[in-house]
């Protein structure tokens, strides 16, 4: 049986892999730092509680464990503080310590999260092989950086891997601040909603289709950097009406009452041409049906 190692396994992402990775039948080392989620099935499933910021902990898991594949998700992913936070270097140089584990201990395959952010946002579309990199962040420079480090290292090492790079996602388990999840709760608070103008073009995607997409690159022998997008472009009013649609509720929404971020892009989308052509995968969820799921799974929960 394979074995890989999940960085971030009890994060918004990498609770939704797990499920992926045991119906291939993986033998998951799942690692996490604060809270290990209840998970059903425990069958070929391994907890390990491990701060991986700490190398000498990172070295003793990887060279028990041995793992032949791995998805790494893990980073700091603070909402309002990432994108400028010095953690991601940090956290560059932890992902550095995990390939080098890895690689050491007999590892075959691996996949790492990348972000749109490492693109230049001036293009609206996003293309792996025809958009220019141009990361206007420090989050997304130390993504980049890392992506083209791991790309080379592994053709020198032996090893493949994949860098997928994640649009804008949503589904249950987000951090409440995000944008599906605000509107929401305040939809089921009886609150109203603030937004901006709403115009912005974005891509989105159901966190599920996500998860499925990062075990379907594990499972391949595609190489480099491959968007996770559903290349369907929507607005920001879509998806808040479509949000409060779902819920059936009438509660007020206010477009326009918060100021946009200066120099926003007006589009942020993902071809997804290279995935869904060279890998085979394809989303199983659109904008409705993945808010209709999130709501029927957030059901009976408190919400405030």
């Amino acid at each position: 049986m394979k074995k890989v190692i999940l960085t971030g396994a009890s994060g918004f992402i990498g609770r939704h892999v797990l499920g992926h990775l045991l119906k291939n039948k993986f033998e998951v080392h799942a690692i996490f730092f604060n809270h290990k989620p209840e998970y059903k099935d425990e069958k070929n499933l391994v907890w390990h509680k491990c701060n991986i910021l700490d190398y000498s902990l990172q070295e003793k898991l990887f060279t028990a464990v041995k793992p032949s594949h791995m998805i790494h998700l893990a980073w700091y992913t603070v909402p309002g503080k990432y994108w400028t936070s010095p953690e991601n270097l940090r956290w560059v140089q932890a992902s550095l310590n995990l390939i080098t584990n890895f690689s050491k201990n007999g590892g075959l395959r691996a996949v790492a999260a990348g972000s749109c952010a490492e693109y230049d946002w001036q293009n609206g579309f996003c293309s792996e092989m025809d958009t220019p990199l141009k990361p206007a962040s420090l989050y997304g420079v130390c993504k980049s950086s890392l992506e083209n480090i791991l790309n080379q290292f592994s053709i020198e090492a032996g090893f493949s891997c994949a860098w997928g790079r994640i649009f804008h996602l949503f589904g249950p388990h987000e951090n409440p601040e995000r944008l599906v999840s605000s509107v929401l709760r305040a939809m089921i608070n009886k609150e109203t909603v603030r937004c901006t103008h709403g115009n912005q073009i974005r891509d989105f995607l159901y966190v599920e289709d996500v998860a499925s997409a990062f075990v379907s690159l594990l499972m391949s022998d595609i190489r480099g950097p491959i968007n996770i997008a559903s290349n369907q472009p929507k607005t920001v009013r879509e998806v808040v009406l479509a949000a409060a649609d779902c819920l059936g509720a009438k509660g007020e929404i206010q477009f326009g009452a918060l100021a946009s971020p200066a120099n926003e892009p007006r589009m942020i989308v993902g071809d997804n041409r290279r995935i869904t052509e060279e890998v085979g995968w394809h989303p199983q969820f659109d904008l409705n049906s993945g808010l209709m799921h999130m709501v029927r799974t957030w059901r009976g929960e408190n919400f405030s």
